[in-house]
């Protein structure tokens, strides 16, 4: 079988129109399409059918990561505008809640638009919170490879950095809706469970999603349990590369607690269905991560090819992989896991928990269409042309699908 590393990039493209891309969501939530592919056709169904056809059996996992508004914007004294992106908290913290609860001065990595007309000095802006005027200060420390790392100070002790970032920041919206953020945007570019600060994406097949949806799935008996991955920028990078070895995965934080890894173990063989790529990785990562605990390695972080080139023990199944993590929790007094993961799913790779996802349409020649390819295999380019010819709405504000493994 061929190494997904020398997949070719090209297999996976197709042609995506521009009017295809949703640049705004529908007014209600649940009102999307559904593209069901659970047996040899796709249908054309409301999300709103959910409920109604997916199996008892199944469990539901849910990403309840929250969008930060990571963008702040800034102007110089010459006019030139500057852009400051906050991608994840380094000094005094690099934990995301911890990270939120600092007062002045923070540093975080970040991306900068227009770079170029901002080498030294502070950038300043001012805005008001509770009637008082806050000073916001942002200077670089330190030129990365591909970022920088940028000090931001104010002149309030009493405010914290999740007040300042929710005052004055914006939604980070995906670069291809080619619009600006609006006040809107907050609301619809979060899920309704939501949960803890630390995305600069949305888990976007969650945005379907409403409080009568999940009561009607829990009416039905589908179970359901929440986890953590905060989403990183690095989601809208396509695979520039010819073959995928030449891509390289973004790192991302994921944090699990010892309830869903109980969910998970007691649901082993039913339908496991992750609700977008997000937990899907988050999902799949926890094999492999147990799998170098049962080896004595103590670091929790999956490589991009880990699941192509470690070595598996006769015994050690999915049941043994979730009860390992959970002699970890339990012997280090540990009520959730946190990891890191940069597990590149692609066609050949075999899923451990996962029986199905929920997701939405992912653009050309991208590490997530890889991720549905090697769910579905070659089914992926019958369910997109379906979608292109019954005009489906693509990309993150656009409609959605259930696959299931075949």
């Amino acid at each position: 079988m061929q190494h997904p590393a020398d997949i070719s990039i090209a297999e996976y493209n197709y042609n995506l129109p521009e009017r295809k891309i949703a640049k705004y969501p529908l007014r209600e939530r649940d009102s999307s399409k559904l593209l069901s592919f659970v047996n040899v056709n796709p249908i054309e169904l409301s999300f709103r059918d959910l409920p109604d056809i997916l199996p008892e059996d199944s469990l539901l996992l849910f990403n309840e990561t929250k969008v930060i508004q990571a963008r702040m914007k800034f102007q110089k004294p010459s006019g030139a505008k500057i852009e400051v992106f906050c991608l994840e908290p380094v000094e005094p913290v690099n934990d995301f809640q911890l990270a939120f609860q600092l007062s002045s001065p923070v540093v975080w990595k970040c991306m900068i638009g227009n770079a170029k007309r901002w080498k030294s000095g502070k950038l300043s802006t001012m805005f008001k919170v509770s009637g008082k005027t806050i000073l916001l200060n942002a200077e670089i420390k330190k030129r990365l490879t591909d970022s920088w790392l940028v000090e931001l100070s104010w002149n309030d002790k009493k405010l914290k950095f999740h007040e300042i970032i929710e005052q004055i920041g914006l939604t980070p919206l995906p670069p291809y809706l080619n619009r600006e953020a609006e006040e809107s945007d907050k609301e619809r570019y979060q899920t309704v469970y939501a949960h803890h600060d630390g995305s600069v994406a949305a888990p976007t097949a969650g945005l379907h999603f409403t409080g009568d949806i999940l009561k009607k799935l829990s009416n039905k008996g589908i179970g359901s349990a929440k986890l953590t991955l905060h989403v990183g920028a690095g989601t809208f990078k396509p695979v520039s590369a010819e073959k995928i070895k030449g891509h390289e995965m973004h790192v991302e934080r994921i944090k699990v607690s010892k309830s869903t890894l109980e969910k998970i173990r007691d649901n082993i063989s039913k339908k496991i269905i992750p609700v977008g790529t997000t937990s899907m990785r988050t999902l799949e990562s926890l094999f492999w991560i147990a799998l170098k605990l049962n080896g004595g390695d103590q670091v929790l972080a999956v490589g991009q090819w880990d699941p192509y080139n470690l070595s598996i023990p006769k015994n050690f199944n999915p049941e043994k992989a979730i009860n390992t993590l959970l002699e970890h929790l339990s012997e280090n007094n540990l009520d959730s896991l946190s990891a890191e993961t940069r597990l590149m799913i692609a066609p050949g790779y075999k899923f451990r928990f996962a029986k199905g996802l929920i997701t939405n349409f992912h653009q050309p020649k991208s590490t997530l269409l890889l991720l549905v390819s090697a769910l579905i295999g070659e089914k992926w380019k019958t369910a997109y042309d379906f979608a292109l010819e019954n005009n489906f709405r693509f990309l993150s504000y656009g409609d959605s699908c259930l696959f299931m493994a075949y």
